[in-house]
């Protein structure tokens, strides 16, 4: 609960408009990332996303710990939190942003939308536009989007050591679920 309350407060701070409207939160989001090339695929996962969606406004925020992100491999996993992200230093990435399209949260259906903002992440933003899909479906609202980020875009360094060994864009999906309150 320590480590959630900061970003909560991150949260709130990155989107105001959001703290002050009915909204909807998840705190169980999930965040993956995904490098494959010849010599070494990585694969890493976060199932402790903290989203906000507002559907009047259409703002959308989310915030990851970056030491919850959880390798196949512990060394993979070390090197990611010491030498690329530094999370001790900068523990968090955050997105903030909108999208466009209509979503009728009171009809079950598939709404194709763009979403639009910056992503936060080694103290660097950078912006990102991709498309996304919002399901309305039994209650819940399902928001899936996939995307590619460049480290360099975030002032992260790959040693050329090991640079063969990660693709130069990392492969980005989103799947978050919110509860939909009458």
């Amino acid at each position: 609960m320590k480590r959630l309350i900061p970003v909560i407060i991150a949260v709130a701070l990155i989107c105001p408009n959001i703290a002050n409207s009915q909204r909807l939160n998840a705190r169980n989001g999930f965040i993956g990332f995904y490098s494959r090339t010849p010599l070494e695929d990585i694969r890493a996962e976060n199932n402790q996303v903290f989203a906000v969606i507002e559907p009047s406004t259409k703002k959308i925020a989310f915030s990851v710990l970056l030491k919850g992100f959880v390798f196949a491999k512990e060394l993979m996993q070390e090197h990611f939190n010491e030498n690329y992200v530094e999370s001790d230093k900068y523990p968090k990435s955050s997105f903030s942003g909108s999208y466009t399209g209509d979503v009728d949260l009171g009809k079950d259906g598939v709404y194709k939308v763009m979403v639009r903002g910056d992503l936060n992440l080694h103290n660097t933003s950078h912006p990102v536009e991709t498309p996304a899909t919002l399901t309305v479906k039994n209650g819940h609202l399902i928001g899936t989007a996939e995307f590619k980020a460049k480290p360099e875009d975030y002032n992260i360094s790959i040693p050329s050591l090991v640079r063969e060994k990660i693709d130069k864009e990392m492969a980005v999906k989103v799947n978050i679920d919110w509860t939909i309150t009458k």
